[in-house]
């Protein structure tokens, strides 16, 4: 059974196990989500299932596709909360990273730049020649200056910590992509 659920990342902090050790963790506010709608292979080509977090014009609406194996167990009207996971669940976490902005190839691309001496003056962190050759103009995909972040960034195999069901508050291994307040999908496979 596919587990899912959205959150609100909410800050990083260091949890104590049992035997003394320290993880890093990040708290993710899940508050329940309502199941708004099911598609079925069948009726509509492909089964997934569609959630809506928060109310009037504050809402989202999320869609999980669910894998050919997995079964739906989940009706229209249900509510999912933070009590399907379990310490030592293993998650799969989609959100959008931080916008940096524009960027230099350096910093963005992690180019070395040019040396400090032998006549460049003002080049240190510059791409460098980015046609030449024979060629006449600039290839496609020539990596460049431009605007860092904000992209969708999926991470695997993350791991529940601790899970407090009546704060709606799951504790996660590891940093996961975003700003603080910002929406995650969480998946549990």
């Amino acid at each position: 059974m596919t587990k899912f659920i959205l959150g609100k990342k909410e800050k990083m902090t260091q949890y104590f196990g049992e035997d003394g050790e320290v993880f890093p963790v990040t708290a993710v506010f899940a508050s329940p989500v309502k199941v708004k709608r099911i598609f079925a292979k069948e009726k509509d080509g492909y089964d997934s299932v569609q959630l809506s977090w928060g109310a009037g014009k504050k809402e989202k609406i999320k869609e999980f596709r669910l894998k050919s194996g997995d079964k739906n167990e989940v009706k229209e009207g249900d509510t999912i909360d933070v009590s399907i996971f379990s310490p030592g669940d293993k998650l799969q976490i989609s959100g959008t990273s931080k916008g940096k902005g524009f960027q230099g190839v350096v910093k963005r691309h992690g180019f070395r730049g040019g040396p400090r001496t032998h006549g460049q003056k003002h080049s240190e962190r510059e791409a460098g020649s980015i046609g030449g050759g024979l060629r006449t103009h600039v290839p496609k995909g020539m990596r460049m200056p431009g605007r860092m972040g904000g992209d969708r960034i999926t991470q695997k195999n993350l791991e529940v910590i601790s899970v407090d069901k009546e704060n709606n508050i799951l504790l996660i291994k590891g940093a996961l992509p975003g700003v603080r307040g910002s929406l995650v999908e969480i998946i549990g496979r």
